[in-house]
């Protein structure tokens, strides 16, 4: 059987049984045979892989328990998770995969520096060279689940102190070739590229980020005074930290989640928890994204436990905000409304902190509360079966996130993500007059930022609109611009 449209083996092909969980997402997909097709061939061509060319009989042969090779299995898994905004694992489409190694899966990794710093090179640099074609995110599982959060359990044991050793001859103890000016120049440097990302999305700058984290690796694996270091593995984590926020915000989950890892092993090495916990925070917001609630609540929780001594109050009243999002998503009113209110007292007392904020958090505004808790509302109404009560919670909170962000010029995604935030909530309200209004200001800032997820929100709303208001001249007219303005094309990043 040839390879080239992705064809596969049975351990006995007279012993071949349909795979019913496969046929199940497939069915509930809605999607022809030809039209699964087209679309495993064109994510194979963004991938680099252009021997795959599936047709309707190689989907038929799968739905008849067919395992395909790989990459297939993989591009399936995405396509189906995309569709159901959840992760759908190969296994649970029924398809068997290989036993991943702990450097492909990407969680699972020892917590030491020198593996750290040497796992962080490898992967920026296979980034680098492999990320034009694709390879590199569909070589990665993406984890959720006891997988993904009992090996982080380990961020909370302390760090072992080194063992005495030998002195080191001369050659090996001579100072490494970092000046002071030069290290600050690049924690300077990192607050660019958190400046830049916030201005103008993940897609823009994705790369400069993975490079500049490519070299700070370089300079890790050179002899360096340990306070050199620790402010090493501080830039380090925040790099690897927003080169897998920028991944998220383009659609590579994988990757993202990776960086994460990475990022929350950094922070480790360099004895900075509330960095840490920022860290988790975003991975949390990424299983929010990706429809887990339940892994997203075990990693704010986790964030909390590990730096509810030494957070300030604005990393403190953030953590809340995402342990909100994570019971709103869950279906628990109660505790989501508490949270909110922890993540606003939170804040105020943000005000009266002397010490300075480091440059990570100073994103969580006043502004970002109000739109954080307003989502909370929000997907508390959808999960309540669409109610007008909790969309009446919503609004006023978003309103007043999405006047702040109109003044922020440095926070465009965020404007862009509360215009469509506050289209969802008139939706809600069966308004989708005012709805269309808010999602035409939010295609106009989108254009300005390279956001996959924010034009992937705008489709969503888009599609929701139609399939309630279908009719309405204002619907139809959004859905035309949305064709012109915002056309779907695979983005290089």
């Amino acid at each position: 059987m040839s390879g080239n449209g992705g064809g596969g083996t049975n351990a006995a092909s007279g012993d071949k049984r349909p795979n019913e969980l496969l046929a199940s997402w497939f069915v509930r997909s809605g999607w022809s045979k030809g039209e699964l097709a087209r679309q495993v061939n064109r994510r194979a061509r963004q991938l680099g892989a252009n021997h795959i060319s599936t047709d309707t009989s190689r989907v038929r042969r799968w739905l008849d328990g067919e395992n395909p090779r790989e990459p297939i299995p993989r591009i399936l898994s995405e396509l189906f998770s995309e569709r159901f905004g959840c992760v759908v694992s190969v296994e649970d489409l029924g398809l068997r995969s290989a036993r991943q190694s702990p450097s492909v899966t990407g969680v699972d990794l020892p917590w030491t520096g020198p593996q750290t710093v040497a796992l962080l090179s490898e992967f920026s640099r296979s980034d680098l060279m492999l990320a034009r074609r694709g390879f590199l995110g569909s070589s990665l599982v993406l984890s959720a689940g006891p997988s993904l959060i009992e090996p982080l359990q380990r961020w909370l044991v302390p760090t072992p102190p080194s063992p005495s050793r030998e002195p080191e001859p001369a050659a090996a103890r001579r100072p490494g070739r970092l000046s002071r000016p030069e290290l600050e120049l690049l924690e300077t440097t990192t607050k660019m590229f958190r400046q830049w990302d916030a201005q103008c999305g993940g897609g823009l700058r994705r790369k400069a980020v993975v490079g500049q984290l490519h070299e700070v690796t370089d300079l890790l694996q050179e002899p360096q005074p340990e306070a050199t270091t620790r402010r090493l593995f501080k830039v380090a984590a925040e790099l690897a930290e927003l080169a897998g926020w920028m991944s998220y915000d383009v659609g590579l989950q994988p990757t993202a989640q990776k960086y994460f890892v990475l990022a929350l092993h950094a922070a480790k090495e360099a004895g900075d928890k509330p960095l840490g916990s920022y860290v988790l925070s975003s991975m949390s917001r990424q299983m929010i994204h990706l429809g887990r609630p339940e892994d997203a609540l075990e990693l704010v929780h986790l964030a909390q436990y590990g730096s509810r001594d030494c957070a300030g109050p604005r990393t403190q009243s953030m953590l809340y905000a995402m342990e909100a999002r994570a019971y709103a998503n869950m279906g628990q009113p109660g505790r989501c409304k508490r949270a909110v209110r922890m993540a606003e007292d939170a804040f105020a007392d943000a005000e009266d902190w002397d010490e300075p904020d480091p440059d990570w958090i100073r994103f969580f505004s006043e502004a970002e509360l109000y739109g954080e808790n307003s989502h909370s509302y929000r997907d508390l109404a959808y999960v309540a079966g669409r109610s007008p009560a909790y969309a009446s919670l919503a609004e006023p909170l978003m309103e007043k996130a999405v006047q702040l962000f109109a003044d922020d010029r440095e926070h465009q995604r965020s404007y862009a993500l509360n215009l469509i935030g506050m289209a969802t909530v008139h939706l809600l309200q069966r308004e989708p007059e005012q709805s269309t209004r808010y999602v035409t200001q939010a295609m106009k800032v989108a254009k300005k930022v390279r956001s996959e997820r924010v034009n992937t929100r705008i489709r969503k709303t888009v599609d929701n609109a139609v399939r309630d208001f279908g009719d309405l001249s204002e619907v139809i007219d959004l859905t035309e611009q949305l064709a012109a303005e915002l056309p779907e094309t695979a983005e290089a990043v």
